[in-house]
């Protein structure tokens, strides 16, 4: 596919699009541009983009049928091809397009990248500035439902003083952040960056959440605790201590409560399921995931629909369901339109040496902030309070939900605003 592109900074992003105030030159370095501006971004697909993914999708070629009656093989093809009947005839990437573009969005260099983020202010003074990193197969489409909760907290039942302002960046590699032209970017660079970006827009003051590898960044930047960083919130806390790996082997403490016990079973049944088969996969290849999948969108589609977060998702079926079906494929259409699969998945290789709800490989005794974690019943890891006073000795909040899984903020975001405003009250 031609993917159309624009200069931003000299980095080139792909699918978008056009931006504002960029001082681009055609095939000039990044490096040769100041790295501190920060450039008005507008979102537009080329039309004849739009046209060839829906003429991909009309010509996809389908495997044969699963030989089992669930989704242990993946997503089932009937389900599947619904999706992408839909996705190729009656989704409109305009709108979903409008609904980035109703938001104030932005890119600025860090460390040769051009980072990507929606920047909202609340009307409330003294708004406590709160940065939200995504993970994978999420992007800031994922977090836009958050915005009016959190920015507007008297609309839904907060005050004034609960109100943050919002900054929601794509990670490197993600729709219209730019993609590494080199190794090195895990965890801790991301976080570095991050406060860099917090500072760039000038908060001194700041807390930090994160979700799937947004909390791999968050408790990195936890343990750098830059000058400013007030607190950090997880919802995929690093919460495995030495206790409960042993406990997943099979040698469960006696002492073990019926809740920690059930929490255990579910995990070990999720991880011998092969539940995180696609973590492997692109931890080691990220080249091979993304040749096939740059080609096929409903490929595309097909593999992010084995993330577990997808587990109780209807595909749309359910009206009242969120994320609805245009939810997902906004988010799906991004990826594909940016040509980001490839880029996307190198988090994992980057990272691939750590385990991100390992509270050993996370370091997060070395974590010098408050922490924060709101636990999601629906989550593969459903976070004990034992284990979390365990990983994290700076844990000063920490509370169970009774709805939600992985994809929580998409799902329930006024829940989750109110979660990030009983989290951060002890630190404005």
């Amino acid at each position: 596919m031609k993917m159309a592109k624009t200069i931003l900074a000299g980095s080139i992003i792909a699918g978008t699009l056009a931006a504002e105030n960029s001082h681009a030159q055609s095939g000039q370095s990044a490096l040769t541009h100041s790295t501190d501006s920060i450039r008005s971004f507008k979102v537009h697909v080329p039309d004849a983009d739009i046209k060839d993914l829906r003429k991909r999708l009309l010509a996809t070629r389908w495997p044969d049928k699963e030989t089992v009656m669930d989704q242990s093989q993946g997503a089932q093809l009937e389900k599947l091809q619904e999706l992408v009947q839909y996705w190729s005839t009656k989704y409109d990437w305009r709108k979903g397009e409008a609904r980035l573009n109703a938001f104030p969005q932005f890119v600025t260099t860090i460390d040769g990248v051009d980072i990507h983020f929606i920047h909202v202010k609340s009307k409330h003074p003294n708004a406590m500035p709160l940065i939200i990193t995504h993970g994978w197969p999420g992007s800031v489409f994922e977090q836009i439902k958050l915005i009016e909760p959190l920015t507007d907290p008297v609309k839904f039942g907060g005050r004034p003083e609960d109100a943050f302002d919002v900054v929601i960046p794509s990670l490197p590699g993600f729709g219209f952040s730019s993609r590494p032209m080199e190794t090195g970017w895990g965890l801790e660079r991301i976080g570095s960056a991050w406060d860099i970006l917090m500072k760039r827009l000038g908060y001194n003051r700041y807390v930090a959440q994160g979700g799937d590898w947004g909390a791999g960044v968050v408790e990195a930047m936890g343990r750098q605790a830059p000058t400013g960083l007030l607190a950090i919130h997880t919802n995929l806390p690093a919460v495995i201590t030495p206790e409960v790996e042993k406990a997943l082997g099979g040698f469960i403490p006696a002492e073990f409560s019926e809740k920690e016990r059930a929490a255990v079973n579910d995990l070990g049944k999720f991880l011998k399921g092969g539940g995180l088969t696609y973590v492997a996969m692109m931890g080691a290849r990220p080249q091979a995931v993304g040749y096939g999948l740059t080609d096929s969108p409903a490929g595309l589609a097909g593999w992010m629909l084995v993330h577990s977060g997808f587990a109780k998702w209807s595909y749309g079926k359910d009206p009242n369901q969120s994320p609805t079906i245009d939810d997902v494929l906004d988010n799906f259409s991004l990826y594909w339109l940016t040509n980001t699969v490839s880029s996307s998945s190198r988090i994992y290789w980057e990272n691939r040496t750590m385990n991100l709800t390992n509270a050993t490989s996370q370091k997060t005794q070395d974590i010098k902030v408050p922490v924060a974690i709101t636990v999601y019943p629906d989550e593969v890891i459903r976070a004990q309070e034992k284990w979390a006073k365990q990983a994290f000795p700076t844990l000063t909040y920490f509370n169970e939900v009774d709805r939600g899984g992985h994809f929580a903020m998409w799902e329930y975001p006024e829940l989750f605003a109110s979660e990030l405003r009983a989290a951060f009250k002890s630190v404005r």
